[in-house]
């Protein structure tokens, strides 16, 4: 009876070594591989945000204007006002402000645009930002082509890449979102996804796009939540082979944003960014 127990307690103790150097599956899913962040992507483009005062302008430009941006918003994006955009202990600040401004608007934001500036096809743009948080916030990281050429000329045939999307009555819930002739929000197809970060108004995280001929990937930190593949099927379906450029604001309100009203009692209220980091691979993509 010794010797059996013995025996039997030799086996658990093997059986339990190897199933603990085992892998699990789902630890290692090729269809949910980390960002690639091997030394073949080459730093193209950047801003570290290591000075003070308004944002550099041999790298952002600014969209101006009060007029609701195609979704109903009720800020006025203004230019080089210290107040909505501004860098400080080397982070970029776009700050939103409930104020009365021009055009009847009773908001104040910030709306940069790298257009002319920093224009990409294809690549990797990793921006490590944190959230303004309330009812009424919304912020995003997105792209839009720096060449309208297809279909109409306009939105949504040429495009739209939303690297990071957030609405302050949902926090904590981040989108990323591709819009297209055939798949867009106005009828209803967009392509999305997203994925909940308990804590993206208190700490950084970086809102990841990865961009090649043939798909793209979208992340927060390590883990991908998003992807949509090139169907080669044309331009309707996509139209990613021009450049496009960054945009990075805070908008107040909106058919999306304000879907739930504006808390006025949040204001002011700002999304702070890290560094914006542009990557590529040599000769990849030729």
């Amino acid at each position: 009876m010794a010797l059996k127990l013995s025996l039997v307690l030799i086996l658990s103790i093997i059986i339990l070594a190897c199933s603990k150097n085992s892998t699990n599956p789902k630890d290692n899913d090729d269809n949910d591989p980390p960002p690639d962040t091997t030394n073949t992507w080459q730093l193209v483009w950047s801003d570290e945000f290591n000075y003070s005062g308004l944002p550099d302008s041999t790298k952002w430009n600014y969209d101006i204007g009060g007029h609701g941006w195609g979704n109903q918003e009720l800020q006025y994006y203004e230019e080089k006002r210290i107040e909505n955009s501004r860098v400080e202990n080397g982070r970029l600040i776009i700050q939103a402000r409930k104020e009365s401004w021009k055009d009847g608007s009773q908001y104040t934001s910030a709306r940069m645009v790298s257009r002319d500036k920093g224009d990409w096809l294809y690549g990797r743009f990793e921006i490590r930002a944190k959230l303004p948080s309330g009812r009424g916030t919304w912020p995003a990281i997105w792209m839009l082509p720096s060449r309208w050429n297809y279909g109409s000329g306009g939105w949504p045939d040429n495009g739209e890449i939303d690297i990071m999307e957030h609405v302050g009555y949902d926090m904590g819930n981040i989108h990323g979102s591709i819009h297209t002739n055939q798949y867009n929000h106005s009828i209803g197809t967009q392509k999305s996804g997203s994925i909940q970060i308990q804590d993206v108004s208190t700490n950084f995280h970086d809102y990841i796009l990865e961009w090649y001929p043939d798909s793209m990937h979208f992340y927060v930190d390590e883990t991908r939540y998003f992807t949509f593949n090139n169907e080669g099927t044309g331009w309707p379906v996509w139209p990613f082979d021009n450049q496009f450029h960054l945009i990075l604001n805070t908008a107040v309100g909106g058919t999306w944003g304000g879907a739930q009203g504006v808390d006025d009692s949040i204001f002011p209220q700002k999304m702070e960014i890290d560094y914006v980091r542009v990557y590529s691979k040599t000769n990849y993509f030729d």
